[in-house]
Formats: structure tokens, C-alpha cells, sequence
């Protein structure tokens, strides 16, 4: 079955789909930020088959959002988060902050995160670029941009 090509549409949010909308990259992502960085080991974490990670580790390296290195003298590498790679990570860290909240249940999120700033535990939350308040979906207004197809 052909997948959709979300890569030409006027929205980034396909745009970001077509690199990370199925849903082992998310995760390969994930391993690679907190450290598993080479192919049996985001195998064995995932239980993901060798087709299906190296199909997904191929497109992320493709995209410019994981780095290929070679780490022995077989023809063997690890992979790291490039700094689009990074960014997407910011992605999943607003996905953690929704997922904590309303999927967690009473045991409570899996994860918790120390920010390096403050040394505190803490969560992402969405702010405006500009002013630094919060910014929700209701807190926004959608206007066309330059790259808009109207």
C-alpha cells in the first residue's frame, strides 16, 4: 500500500508528518536522546523487525534529522541526533507533558525530567517566542503565512 506523501502540502504540520508520522520514528528518536545509539540496541528496546528499523533509520538519516557514524571496522554504525534531530525531540517533549496528563494514570508519568537550568524537576510548556506568555490553542489566531497555497 502507496503512504501518503504529506512532504508537498502547505502545512507544516504534514511537512513534520512525512518525517515523523508513523510511529516507530517518535520512538527511535526517543532511544537515540537518551542514549541507545546503535542497531541492536534500539532493536532489542523496540522489538521493532530489522526491516522495519532500518527502513525508519534510513528515512531519519535521509531527512538530515539522525546522523550515520561508523563506530568499528565492519561496516558498523551508530546513530545521533543531528540539530534538526534535537529540535524534533522538543516535539516529543511537549507529547510527554500531554501524555503525563491524560494518559499516566494513578502511578503517574513514567519519566521525569530535570531541567539543567534550574536543576529542577520540570515540563515543557508552550510560550510565545515574543512576550514569553503562555500560548495554548486558544490563545492564537491561524492566519496565512508567506508559504500559504491561497
Amino acid at each position: 500500500m502507496q503512504r501518503t506523501d504529506f512532504s508537498k502540502m502547505a502545512c507544516s504540520i504534514a511537512r513534520t508528518l512525512d518525517v515523523i508520522g508513523e510511529p516507530w520514528s517518535p520512538l527511535i528518536l526517543r532511544d537515540v536522546w537518551v542514549g541507545m545509539s546503535r542497531f541492536e540496541q534500539l532493536q532489542a528496546d523496540l522489538g521493532i523487525s530489522r526491516k522495519v528499523l532500518t527502513e525508519r533509520l534510513n528515512h531519519l538519516v535521509d531527512h538530515g534529522v539522525l546522523e550515520r557514524r561508523p563506530y568499528d571496522n565492519r561496516p558498523r554504525y551508530e546513530y545521533v541526533l543531528t540539530p534538526k534531530g534535537s529540535e524534533l525531540v522538543d516535539l516529543l517533549m511537549v507529547m510527554v507533558g500531554w501524555g503525563d496528563k491524560h494518559l499516566a494514570g494513578e502511578a503517574g508519568p513514567p519519566v521525569l525530567y530535570r531541567h539543567h537550568a534550574c536543576g529542577e524537576i520540570s515540563s515543557v510548556e508552550l510560550s510565545c517566542a515574543n512576550c514569553g506568555k503562555p500560548m495554548h490553542a486558544n490563545d492564537v489566531d491561524v492566519l496565512a503565512g508567506p508559504g500559504s497555497a491561497v
